[in-house]
């Protein structure tokens, strides 16, 4: 891969502005005609497509209008595509889109299994670059440091290969920050805030999957730097860096002092630097972001989902007053709603990218699900996602569920609400959204904080009786909450939040009170973990291979290794500053 170009010559910063306000301009304007506009993207896929071997077998060259695509082809998801996009992948043409593809973006399944997301050049031109310069509008207009110099912006995400894993056909198979867009897709001002910065393309040799060590060496050249961003897109990864700075403190200091960088010589001692580091540690008595760059003023990453119930106070960490913008409402397959302004969650719906429909968030997806287009939809509801566009996915029932939060116009603003997955242990139909609003009430209510949390359902035999002195069924379930609070909570504290938790879950699902009231559901049960036992699970997904931008906050945990290695008595690595006191008892 190639490296970035243009960030730190002259010029650069004003043409990437340029081009960035210029894409949010036109699909702002694109919101006076939405509906004429979403004919338009429905006609030239399909003509477009029609002579590929999708296009043919469900009659593209017939169709006339949304209602025939409707009848023509069944709402499907990544299965349903998967047989015509391995043949793809093997190197035939012509099967879903008219143009070969010339990447593969991977996306981990719900199955863990890696999807190959075909991404053409029609694709790239029509549906990708619009949204994905006009993202960066509302940071760069309220915080233009960020493009004065190439290392002002840390970017968490960008991660490039040498040597990126292929298809059959030879095609990369990679990550969409891993593709060089530049040398790809022919736009040299592709290449994101941060990724001209010393550490982009990290100067020592680190093995491919090594993604702690890689992550350690950014931080390590990052602590001399004055940064005024932070770009992580999961949130996950931001949450992250104030225990990686403690973690590795020590070592940190010492390169820094010593000039070295993984070991190796790099640049000059700073010995200045690292007695200043040192005396900030020694002073507060541990390590914070604000501290090491104190003219930080924004995160930029995804707001909503768990995120919202620990990004408030995790800003602080970073700096009294920093911004946290929201990335867009997208998935690898593609985008669905873009911030054009400085809104804490939502975006406005990307009109040229795809035909977007939508079903209710309470129904199952199935082929012959009826769906609402854009202007079908109601403020304050929820609504699975399906979409269409020209790089090849139909009617494509994406997994994800927004909230509709306004109107720009006529245009829906939407949030990401989370997957569309239901935990349906005995009928209680939770979605995440579910849970997360019951948090927020219960926290709310309490004013208690939380740094993460994660979800369980568990077999709940041998428990007292339920509402009204009734027994609880033997084959009764109940929702084990397991929580990392900011601070420790009181034990009254952790039962009226269990309580009031309770409450919520009912509030939000039917399923769930009717489950509670009849004994199939038990009162759930509260666990409070140590303040670091997400982040040490964190490194532990990540020590395991996995690539941080993949490894996001996950609230359903069934698997029982992995909730035991959340919630079991696991320490801080040799080394870490981290405290490994534990909370421990259950409320």
């Amino acid at each position: 891969m190639s490296a970035p170009q243009g960030w730190g010559t002259p010029g650069h910063a004003d043409r990437y502005r340029q081009r960035v306000l210029a894409e949010r301009r036109r699909l702002a304007a694109e919101h006076a005609d939405m509906r004429g506009r979403q004919r338009q993207v429905l006609t030239d896929l399909l003509e477009f497509n029609a002579g590929t071997e999708f296009g043919r077998k469900h009659g593209f060259r017939h169709i006339r209008g949304i209602d025939d695509f409707r009848r023509a082809v069944p709402v499907q998801d990544y299965a349903a595509h998967a047989p015509l996009i391995e043949r793809m992948a093997a190197g035939e043409e012509n099967l879903l889109t008219a143009d070969a593809p010339v990447v593969y973006f991977t996306s981990s399944g719900s199955t863990g299994a890696h999807k190959k997301i075909p991404v053409t050049p029609r694709f790239m031109q029509t549906t990708f670059f619009p949204f994905y310069y006009a993202a960066w509008a509302p940071l760069i207009e309220h915080v233009p440091e960020v493009m004065h110099r190439p290392d002002a912006v840390l970017n968490l995400k960008h991660d490039p290969l040498t040597a990126p894993s292929t298809t059959a056909s030879g095609r990369p198979h990679v990550g969409a920050s891993q593709v060089d867009f530049g040398a790809r897709f022919g736009e040299p001002l592709s290449a994101e805030l941060g990724t001209a910065a010393p550490w982009a393309a990290l100067p020592v040799d680190v093995a491919p999957d090594d993604h702690l060590e890689k992550s350690y060496l950014r931080l390590r050249l990052a602590v001399q730097s004055d940064l005024h961003g932070l770009v992580g897109i999961n949130p996950a990864m931001i949450a992250a860096v104030p225990y990686q700075l403690n973690l590795w403190w020590p070592r940190l200091v010492k390169e820094v002092r010593d000039g070295t960088l993984g070991g190796l010589p790099y640049g000059s001692p700073d010995p200045e630097r690292a007695a200043e580091l040192e005396l900030l540690a020694d002073y507060f008595g541990a390590v914070r972001p604000a501290w090491i760059w104190p003219r930080l003023r924004a995160l930029f990453c995804w707001t909503t989902g768990v995120a919202s119930l620990y990004l408030p106070a995790l800003r602080e960490e970073f700096g009294t007053g920093v911004s946290a913008l929201p990335a867009p409402v997208a998935a690898s397959e593609g985008p669905v709603g873009v911030p054009l302004d400085r809104h804490a969650s939502a975006g406005s719906l990307v009109l040229s990218a795809s035909v977007y429909e939508f079903a209710d968030a309470e129904a199952d997806l199935a082929p012959g699900t009826e769906t609402l287009l854009a202007h079908e939809l109601e403020v304050g509801r929820e609504y699975h996602v399906v979409f269409s566009h020209v790089g090849g996915l139909y009617r494509y029932a994406v997994g994800d569920v927004v909230r509709v939060v306004d109107r720009v116009g006529d245009v829906p603003r939407v949030e990401y609400a989370g997957r569309a997955t239901r935990w349906d242990a005995v009928g209680e139909r939770l979605r995440e959204a579910h849970v997360v609003r019951a948090l927020r009430t219960a926290l709310s209510s309490t004013g208690l904080e939380l740094r993460n949390v994660a979800c369980r359902v568990e077999r709940a035999a041998g428990l007292p009786a339920g509402p009204g002195g009734s027994r609880h069924s033997p084959t009764a379930a109940r929702y084990v909450f397991a929580i990392a609070p900011r601070t420790p909570w009181a034990g009254a504290e952790a039962e009226r939040f269990t309580a009031l938790l309770d409450g919520a879950l009912a509030g939000e699902s039917p399923g769930y009170a009717r489950a509670r009231a009849d004994g199939r559901l038990a009162p759930p049960d509260l666990l409070l973990l140590d303040a670091a036992a997400f982040d040490r699970d964190w490194h532990a997904s990540v020590g395991g291979g996995i690539r941080p931008t993949q490894v996001k906050d996950r609230l359903f945990r069934q698997d029982e290794a992995q909730w035991r290695r959340l919630t079991g008595a696991a320490t801080p690595p040799p080394g870490g500053r981290a405290s490994d006191e534990r909370q421990g008892e259950r409320a």
